[in-house]
């Protein structure tokens, strides 16, 4: 199994979502990129169980680790839900390895998957920002704002077709009226309508 590089092929930079962990080298796919670090707490004991932070990677059902010390760097790893890494859970040893599944290449920030309870409890409330979340977004937000120039097209062309059958119905009428005072102007002068409906010079 491949060991972690004694030259360390990350730094810590500014991120999206704040801090992040970014690859310095190539880091092949399957290699073991770092440690997630720190005390071991037991939920057995509830000074350890009492403890509350976003760091804490729990190994099983009694063992968790605080990653909030600072000599933990992999707790700058965001989450992304197309991560480029996986957490390789061992609580045998009470360790956490984080490791490449893909070819990550210098630049590329590093991310891994944190899983379905802490994506419910801390990311979903304010809207996961990893890189394919954000182009869903983008892509659900060009796709909203065609639908409304689509929407808004359809209602300018109704209003062209009901403007312009307006406007033939009034020349209609305006034809039929110019018809009937032709019609009065034929009875000789002055057409005037009498009681029994007939028109009388």
């Amino acid at each position: 199994m491949p060991a972690i590089s004694s030259q360390k092929p990350y730094r810590v930079g500014r991120s999206k979502t704040g801090l992040g962990l970014f690859a310095t080298k190539p880091i092949k796919k399957g290699t073991r990129i770092i440690r997630y670090y720190g005390p071991i707490l037991d939920s057995r004991i509830p000074e350890h169980d009492d403890i509350e932070n976003k760091y804490l990677f729990e190994l099983n059902g009694r063992w968790t680790i605080d990653g909030s010390v600072r000599k933990n760097l992999a707790r700058y790893i965001n989450h992304s839900c197309r991560p480029n890494a996986e957490s390789d859970v061992r609580p045998r040893e009470r360790k956490v390895f984080i490791r490449a599944i893909k070819n990550i290449e210098p630049g590329d920030e590093i991310n891994y998957d944190y899983g379905t309870d802490y994506f419910k409890a801390y990311l979903k409330p304010i809207g996961c920002k990893c890189e394919s979340c954000e182009k869903k977004r983008k892509k659900l937000r060009a796709e909203a704002r065609a639908e409304r120039a689509k929407v808004k097209a359809r209602a300018e062309r109704k209003a062209e077709k009901a403007g312009a059958k307006d406007l033939a119905n009034k020349d209609t009428k305006s034809k039929g009226f110019k018809n009937k005072a032709a019609k009065k102007k034929k009875l000789n002068g002055h057409a005037v309508v009498g009681a029994n409906g007939r028109a009388r010079a």
